[in-house]
Order: structure tokens, then C-alpha cells, then sequence
């Protein structure tokens, strides 16, 4: 009988790597991933017992929504003391959204949840996805010197590189490396081995507490993406909508926004009626800082909260958490100005 050093949960929620061409007619269909040492037989190679969970029906990831994510989460609570680690294969469209999404709800996390996936399915000749696969399985069954697991966070694995999900950012929409962290340096990066980035690591603090899942999630959050020629009528539907409670602005460089009178009176009406407003920055690298400029000083002033160096992804997620949890907008915004699980900088 054969001796398993770790144990892995690979679970498929749907996406691209699942996918394999029928002979028949050439279309593509999700194969069977019970089936996955067949796929990929060097996964035989790890002494490594690995069981798959199979969502039915598949999401697309388009369609993936806060109760996916629900699911997800409670799926590693029920299973989390039976592996040392977890895969999830999830399509590249949404998967830093949900990556982001459970970081914030598996508060407590001591064991890898590693996110992959692929730009062409698993059955191509070309595909990237045996190699993302074969990686993620080995990290997530990795341990460090201390015996605890290499990398307890969630991740996104893909093309060599291990990121902190709720870092990360779909950047490419053809090539094998979908996806940038770039506010923060990779964990981990596979060559001829797999050198881990242990500084970078977040890892639990002696003594602390078990697994815990966040459920309770508020999505009344809108985002409003600056433009030139952008008008009065469309920021106000944005930032004063009925059935908003928090809006992200993405705006210019360190958290620049038109200096006009009329949008300045929009912003602080929200801000006035208690709505929660966060800076984001729409570039891909820095942050926001509000205290440089004067448009960015005039935000501030008038009450919207920095997101630092966020990404958008990581911001709507950390704002669904927050205002899960209470209805408080000022403890809201508190909880928005830390760092919560390493998804701004240090500030």
C-alpha cells in the first residue's frame, strides 16, 4: 500500500483547464476530473494523496457570483482538517475576484488554498495547464522547515509564478502570463525548483485561532471608473444610487479626480448622506495618496477613505466583508485603512 507524506483536495469549479477536445466533432467539453491521473500522469509522482471535488453543475467564469464564493469557503471549512492543502481550478476571467474574495473569508487560514487555471485547455499539446496544475499541487503540499505548511495563504499560481491573491490582477488576455502582482513580489517562483519567497509569506502567529469563515458578505457596492468627458448625471447616479452603500473610485495617478465645482458637490453629498467612497488608483503600479496633489487633498477633506495600493479586485472584496459584518459605515471605513491579510502595503 502506498505510504502519502501530504494530502491535496483539487477542486474544479469550472474554466478553460477542464477542458478537452472530443474527437468527434472538435468541440470542446469538460472532461471527467476523477480521471485527472490519466491527464496528467506526473502528478503519480508526488507521494501526495490527491482527491478531487467536482462543483456540478461547472461555472463559467463569467457567471461566478458572491455565493460561489460561499460555497467555496465552506467547502475548506468542512474539508479543511483532512488536507494539507487545497487546489482550486477556476477560469482566468474572474479567478483574482474570487481569489481576493476568499482571502478576507477564510480568516485564520494556516493551510495553502492555491487559485489556477489556464489560457488553453488541458488536452491541447500546447496547453499551459499541466504545468500550473503540477506546481500548484506541489506547493500546496509543501511544507517548511518548522513542519507547518510552505505557504499558508490564498493564492494565484501561473506561469512560474506563486502570487498573493489578493494582489493579483488579470493583465493579458492571450498569453500564458495572464496575470501581474505589481505592488508586491512574487512567493514563490518555479525553475528547476521551486524557490519560496519566505519574507513575503504571511504566516499565522504563534497561538492563533482556528479556521473561521466569513458568510455574511454586503454587495451594495458600485464602481465608478474616471474618464475625461465623464458628466454630472453619471457620477451622481453612481455615487448617490438608492441601493448603494460604498463606491470604488478609480481615479487618476495617486488618487487624482476632476477639480470641478460640480464634481466636487457630488462627492461631498455622498460622503454627507454616509456613504462610504474609496480611492483606487486606475494604474497598474503605485498607490493613492491624497495628500500630494490638490484634487487628491480635496477628496480627502471631503471624506473618502484611500485604498493605498489596492487593486480593484482586492477593494470590492475587502468592502463586501467589511459591511457583512456590520452596518456601521464608520467601522467600515476603520477596518478599510488596515491591512487585513497583506492586501495593501505596510502603512
Amino acid at each position: 500500500m502506498e505510504e502519502y507524506r501530504s494530502s491535496v483536495l483539487l477542486i474544479y469549479t469550472g474554466g478553460t483547464i477542464g477542458m478537452k477536445e472530443d474527437p468527434r466533432d472538435q468541440s470542446l467539453k469538460p472532461f471527467d476530473f476523477g480521471q485527472i491521473l490519466q491527464e496528467v500522469p506526473e502528478l503519480r509522482k508526488f507521494a501526495c494523496r490527491i482527491d478531487v471535488h467536482t462543483f456540478t453543475p461547472l461555472i463559467d467564469s463569467s457567471d461566478v457570483e458572491p455565493a460561489m464564493w460561499k460555497r467555496l469557503a465552506a467547502l475548506i471549512r468542512d474539508r479543511y482538517d483532512e488536507y494539507d492543502g487545497f487546489v482550486v481550478l477556476h477560469g482566468t476571467d474572474t479567478m483574482a475576484f474570487s481569489a481576493s474574495a476568499l482571502s478576507f473569508m477564510l480568516e485564520g487560514l494556516g493551510k495553502p488554498v492555491i487559485f489556477t487555471g489556464s489560457q488553453l485547455p488541458i488536452g491541447r499539446p500546447r496547453t499551459d495547464g499541466k504545468e500550473n496544475l503540477v506546481s500548484s499541487v506541489e506547493i500546496a503540499s509543501a511544507r517548511g522547515e518548522d513542519g507547518g505548511a510552505a505557504v499558508p495563504e490564498v493564492c494565484i499560481y501561473f506561469n512560474s509564478k506563486l502570487l498573493r491573491g489578493n494582489r493579483c490582477t488579470k493583465v493579458n488576455s492571450e498569453g500564458f502570463t495572464a496575470f501581474d502582482s505589481a505592488n508586491y513580489p512574487p512567493l514563490a517562483e518555479a525553475g528547476i525548483s521551486i524557490r519560496y519567497n519566505t519574507a513575503a509569506i504571511r504566516y499565522p502567529a504563534p497561538g492563533s485561532r482556528s479556521l473561521k469563515v466569513r458568510t455574511s458578505l454586503d454587495t451594495r457596492v458600485s464602481i465608478l471608473k474616471l474618464h475625461p468627458g465623464i458628466t454630472p448625471r453619471v457620477v451622481g447616479n453612481i455615487l448617490l444610487g438608492e441601493e448603494t452603500r460604498a463606491v470604488i473610485i478609480e481615479t487618476y495617478g495617486a488618487g487624482n479626480a476632476p477639480s470641478k465645482e460640480w464634481f466636487l458637490d457630488i462627492v461631498k453629498e455622498a460622503c454627507g448622506r454616509g456613504k462610504i467612497l474609496l480611492n483606487v488608483t486606475q494604474c497598474l503600479h503605485g498607490g493613492v495618496d491624497m495628500d500630494i496633489y490638490a484634487t487628491g487633498k480635496k477628496l480627502k477633506e471631503a471624506g473618502v477613505v484611500s485604498g493605498y495600493d489596492s487593486t480593484t479586485e482586492s477593494a470590492l472584496a475587502k468592502l463586501f466583508c467589511l459591511m457583512g459584518e456590520t452596518e456601521d459605515n464608520e467601522a467600515v471605513k476603520r477596518g478599510l485603512r488596515v491591512s487585513l491579510c497583506g492586501e495593501i502595503s505596510q502603512i
